[in-house]
């Protein structure tokens, strides 16, 4: 391998979400932080030189985008998953969070009805709510921790007020990559309502072994025409920090549509160094992730097997992408309360709850593996001490 991800580096200080803010998100700092939403691993070397590169020339004023950012979104997705798209469909945004809210924002009307598939990503919640718009909750059915799509429950909820879906491919926290069946008997539900559809596809690049994603608007033209596409190199390079995503849109009208709100805010602009880190991952990125990748399928099977041999009656919810794994905890007989006590108390270990995902996820922790096998064994290990 050429790059070291059992590598212990001490985020302690930095100002980092996940490791200093213990304090203001568990009441504590006595606990090994397993939660936020990005991985304990070096940011890539072509990366960190590119944003040493464009700081060599000191001067850090106005600056464009060249062809090469959009360019190397273009070829990313067309080796990644075989998706032509093109420049112009292309617009930026400063995180895909952001994103959610400018969607929100462009595509409804207070008091207009925006449906998720719920348990889901908490800020789903937050870019719905915020601007006085209503949540329509599609719940996915749970088979045993085999997740699906509700279709009849999806087509009972829609009215005159519903006009936007919000699709989260690959799902955080299920985990499931969607098929292109499931994905095609969603947009057509969307399609024959007239829905316009935003689709999060920033785990996109995060497929573990044995699945493979497809982007919903790579399906067919008609299906494309509704659909937003978000991604980002945030999550796959572990560069959330520097704000830096991308919209993809190929109907022309929907696309003046959703950049008339942040043009209007004046935050399309973006960052230089998240313009060259966009564009140095996207370009030189594929082998760091194709190791990456490997190193998460291992993590991933080490969880299963500590989970199975040492903690009974607790079951993982194996994700086919992403790297965040979904513990199932309901045969514990806690309540989501004294659940979340017990692992921050007891077990010393920092997840994000269940409840935190909405409806479906009582009884649920979610727990991210993109940290060394050693941290990860630390974790796992003080939650079976906890439990005996």
């Amino acid at each position: 391998m050429a790059y070291n991800f059992d590598e212990i580096i001490d985020r302690n200080g930095t100002n980092c979400l996940k490791y200093d803010g213990k304090a203001r998100y568990f009441g504590t700092n006595d606990l090994l932080p397993l939660w936020v939403a990005d991985m304990d691993f070096r940011t890539p070397d072509f990366i960190v030189n590119a944003i040493k590169t464009r700081l060599n020339h000191e001067i850090l004023g106005y600056s464009l985008k060249p062809d090469s950012f959009f360019n190397s979104l273009v070829n990313w997705t067309k080796r990644r998953f075989d998706w032509q798209i093109e420049k112009e469909w292309i617009s930026f945004t400063p995180g895909v969070v952001s994103a959610l809210n400018f969607s929100v924002l462009s595509f409804t009307n207070p008091s207009d009805k925006v449906i998720i598939q719920t348990p889901v990503y908490f800020p789903f919640f937050t870019a719905i709510t915020d601007h006085n718009r209503e949540i329509a909750v599609n719940e996915l059915i749970n088979n045993n921790g085999d997740y699906s799509m509700d279709f009849d429950g999806l087509r009972a909820l829609i009215d005159k007020k519903t006009k936007l879906f919000i699709l989260c491919n690959p799902h955080n926290p299920a985990g499931r990559v969607w098929r292109n069946d499931e994905l095609k008997a969603l947009a057509d539900i969307c399609l024959e309502n007239n829905i316009t559809i935003i689709s999060d596809e920033i785990h996109s690049d995060l497929i573990l072994s044995g699945n493979k994603h497809t982007p919903l608007a790579s399906l067919s033209p008609e299906i494309a025409a509704i659909t937003v596409t978000l991604m980002a190199p945030s999550k796959t390079f572990n560069i959330a920090g520097l704000a830096s995503s991308a919209a993809i849109t190929s109907n022309p009208n929907l696309k003046r549509q959703f950049d008339k709100i942040p043009n209007s805010m004046h935050i399309s602009s973006g960052n230089l160094f998240g313009i060259a880190a966009f564009e140095a991952a996207y370009t030189h990125g594929d082998s760091w992730l194709n190791e990456l990748l490997n190193y998460l399928d291992k993590n991933l099977t080490f969880i299963e097997q500590f989970v199975s041999a040492n903690l009974s009656p607790m079951k993982v919810i194996s994700p086919e992408g992403t790297y965040l794994a979904w513990l199932d905890c309901r045969r514990l007989g806690m309540n989501d309360k004294d659940l979340r006590e017990f692992f921050i108390t007891r077990a010393k270990v920092g997840l994000n709850s269940g409840t935190d995902f909405g409806p479906g996820g009582q009884g649920f922790m979610r727990i991210n593996f993109g940290c060394p096998t050693s941290v990860l064994d630390e974790g796992l290990t003080r939650i079976q001490r906890a439990l005996q």
